[in-house]
């Protein structure tokens, strides 16, 4: 496994923004970050034991995959991100591609990227070489479910023409998918969850594996 934590990835990354960007700009994103923070509460979301409904994602060709495919051999690993032009969610999916996936791999524990982008963007795999498929969640259904979902504060009127993150998502809406680990056994009921409020505060690999034993004897090419 790296040694490299996200962590790590992600101060390098603000360190970055703070010499280069604005301090209008990079005050606004301080604040974003911290009013999520702050108006988390894991009290009122799924936590491990809870059961969810069925679901249905859908792949990178377009095709619509139900969870009871998704959980036909075992448990899963979902990581939600944001977006695929989102930079933090650039730097959490390669760590997770080097950490997580060949030791899930050798376990045969699936893992698979989930954000409620439509299409799915294929930006992220292609750049990154990633070797675990991104899904796209519709309508924000699974995010909702899992308590993941939320609006930005303060969102002015869109106007015709004007970028916006909803066009950028294909959903025609402000919403977002916060960050977020989870496993979920064969019968839906949710292993470990691990949500991320502040997207340049992300889950690390150890904590994931740890609710993974099968992953702990399984042998890494």
């Amino acid at each position: 496994m790296t040694t490299r934590s996200l962590a790590d990835r992600f101060a390098e990354l603000q360190a970055e923004r703070e010499r280069t960007w604005p301090a209008e700009q990079l005050a606004k994103n301080t604040a974003q970050r911290r009013v999520l923070v702050e108006r988390f509460n894991r009290e009122e979301r799924p936590g491990a034991g809870d059961r969810i409904d069925p679901f249905t994602l859908i792949d990178a060709d377009g095709n619509q995959v139900s969870s009871q495919q998704i959980l036909a051999n075992g448990p899963v690993v979902l990581v939600f991100f944001r977006f695929g032009g989102c930079p933090a969610c650039n730097i959490a999916l390669p760590y997770y591609d080097e950490t997580l996936w060949p030791a899930l791999t050798a376990a045969g524990v699936p893992l698979l990227a989930v954000s409620a982008q439509i299409p799915v963007d294929k930006g992220p795999t292609e750049r990154h070489g990633l070797r675990f498929p991104t899904y796209s969640d519709p309508d924000y259904t699974l995010g909702r479910r899992l308590g993941l979902t939320f609006l930005p504060e303060d969102q002015p009127p869109v106007q015709p023409g004007q970028p916006w993150i909803g066009a950028t998502l294909g959903t025609h809406s402000y919403e977002i998918t916060e960050p977020a680990v989870i496993v979920i056994e064969p019968d839906h009921t949710i292993r470990f969850i691990d949500a991320s409020p502040d997207w340049l505060t992300r889950t690390e690999a150890e904590a994931v594996l740890a609710h993974v034993p099968e992953a702990a004897t399984a042998p890494v090419a």
